[in-house]
């Protein structure tokens, strides 16, 4: 079964730093671009930030995320990161891990269950 597993969401204060992380599994995960897709209470989704495959292009950041963001992959631990520093109340959503459909598409196939980060003091 291809699945992706988010964790290492929770509560952080404004200015403050999470790291999340995903482990795929049932899939190559070394052959896949992947994504990091957020959606704040009553907003829709909102891409967040792509990394290729090692030795590709990117990454790539929303601007709302730029400079403040670090996405990274372990292909050896099957585990793609979101460091997350000099969080905003307007970062709190519901972080979605997603894999690419096919590989590099910039289309997403198979998505995470979430977690929840909250900013607030």
């Amino acid at each position: 079964e291809v699945q992706l597993v988010e964790s290492g969401g929770g509560l952080a204060q404004p200015g403050g730093s999470l790291r999340l992380s995903c482990t795929g599994s049932g899939f190559d995960f070394i052959d896949y671009w992947l994504y990091w897709v957020r959606q704040a209470p009553g907003k829709g989704l909102e891409w967040v930030s792509t990394i290729t495959l090692r030795g590709g292009s990117g990454p790539y950041y929303a601007d709302s995320v730029k400079g403040r963001f670090a996405i990274s992959r372990d292909d050896a631990k099957n585990t793609v990161y979101l460091q997350m520093n000099s969080l905003k109340p307007e970062d709190a959503a519901t972080y979605y891990c997603v894999r690419d459909v096919t590989g590099n598409t910039w289309y997403p196939g198979i998505w995470g269950q979430g977690t929840q980060v909250t900013v607030s003091s």
